[in-house]
């Protein structure tokens, strides 16, 4: 079974990209991003720059799934950075035109990310909350095909990681 999957190009060349060789889908960096290594300040205090890779889209997922979105296992050799919430999770409510995925990183040495470049890849999951059904055509997708669209049209969650309150 082929799952076709929605998504909106914000940026040119920022398709997913699927290769022959590997199980994950890739995505590339839609800017250039200079990240700079930690400091320490004169109070001896480590300054950590935790900065946003755009990734130039915005997604579809279909029901009952999530994405996890992962470093390649090139990504530190080629650039000295770490993903710095280990394991990015996409739900299915991240899906309007301005929901833009992103990766966030810290160096552990000045870095430049090109424009362009893969750096990282995403898989595919039932979340906790599909239902059986979800769960069995996903267990039956043999093969995913992208589908650029103009608009998603889905209503914004509130951009990457705003959607959420602050627990006090």
């Amino acid at each position: 079974m082929i799952r076709k999957i929605k998504f909106k190009l914000i940026t040119e060349g920022c398709a997913p990209v699927i290769t022959d060789n590997g199980d994950a889908f890739d995505l590339r960096a839609a800017k250039e991003v200079r990240i700079n290594a930690p400091v320490v300040d004169e109070n001896g205090k480590v300054k950590i720059n935790n900065t946003l890779v755009p990734l130039g889209i915005a997604m579809e997922l279909p029901k009952g799934c999530i994405a996890n979105v992962r470093p390649r296992s090139s990504t530190y050799k080629k650039w000295y950075v770490i993903q710095s919430n280990s394991v990015g999770l996409i739900d299915g409510l991240f899906s309007s035109d301005s929901d833009e995925w992103q990766m966030p990183v810290i160096a552990l040495k000045n870095s430049k990310i090109a424009k362009g470049e893969r750096i990282c890849q995403f898989e595919i999951r039932p979340s906790q909350k599909a239902t059986f059904w979800q769960k069995l055509k996903w267990m039956l997708t043999s093969e995913y095909k992208f589908v650029a669209v103009d608009t998603l049209g889905n209503p914004a969650r509130g951009g990457f990681g705003e959607g959420t309150k602050e627990v006090k």
